[in-house]
């Protein structure tokens, strides 16, 4: 048997933030059965970690549908995994070796895990034609991208809140992700945001650490800062705390693990 626990990232108590499910191999086996896993699991991300020689871990992340080159909250959720198994002692730093590079990940003695990750820069770019109808009828102040996503400002927080996207239409705007965003009307967050993947099978995803490589530079510019505490305004809610260093960005959140168990049925040898 193999096993697995799904925890809840960027939450501080269950059934908050984002589930993750989190599994330990001796090795990669086919991506065909990695792939069947995730479909299975049916979480926005399934994240797969390989013991290294030197104590570093290879991390690979799969939606139901697809590999990913990065995925924020899955990271955390495979640090907190470590740690609390007693795989690696909490004092320890963790290495993972992904298709987005190094990243690595440290625990602070509050409970919160610190990820550090690339920047993502945004430039202005002209909007998708049916943008406006992907976002059931909003109107973006401003739309840019980092060759991936769209990033999309609008005017009040209240705005993304409320946001009814047309996820058929959404699909097929040639992009990865579309994140929606506005300057957040409660003192205690600098902007809040929601993150829509409907091509990779993610209608909205409920936090996205990764999102914010390109929400936070954004944002700093915008409001002067490199220091900020972001909401992400799913139904299940997340708050990260960013701060800029260079071309680096450090995450941090905290996990909750909601669910032990264990594949029953193993890769083919």
């Amino acid at each position: 048997m193999i096993e697995i626990h799904v925890i809840d990232a960027f939450a501080d108590k269950p059934f908050r933030g984002n589930p993750a499910a989190v599994c330990l191999l001796e090795r990669f086996p086919s991506d065909q059965w990695l792939q069947q896993v995730a479909m299975e699991m049916n979480l926005s991300e399934t994240a797969f970690l390989s013991p290294q020689e030197d104590g570093s871990f290879r991390l690979r992340w799969f939606t139901p549908t697809v590999e990913v080159d990065l995925c924020g909250h899955a990271t955390l959720a495979s640090a907190h995994y470590l740690w609390e198994t007693g795989r690696v002692d909490r004092k320890q730093a963790l290495t993972f070796h992904t298709l987005s590079g190094q990243l690595t990940a440290s625990a602070s003695e509050d409970g919160w895990i610190r990820l550090d990750f690339p920047v993502e820069q945004i430039t202005e770019t002209e909007a998708p034609d049916r943008l406006a109808d992907a976002l059931g009828g909003a109107v973006p102040r401003f739309v840019g991208t980092n060759q991936l996503d769209l990033l999309v400002e609008l005017d009040l927080e209240e705005a993304v809140r409320e946001l009814k996207p047309n996820f058929a239409i959404m699909a097929e705007l040639g992009v990865r992700g579309v994140l929606v965003t506005a300057r957040s009307q409660d003192e205690r967050y600098d902007f809040a945001s929601r993150c829509f993947f409907p091509a990779l099978g993610i209608d909205e995803d409920p936090v996205t650490g990764s999102a914010h490589c390109a929400l936070a530079p954004y944002w700093r510019d915008k409001l002067g800062k490199d220091q900020m505490t972001a909401l992400q305004s799913s139904a299940r809610t997340g708050v990260l705390r960013l701060t800029l260093a260079g071309d680096r960005l450090h995450i941090r959140g905290q996990a909750v693990t909601v669910l032990k168990g264990s594949l029953l049925h193993l890769p083919a040898q």
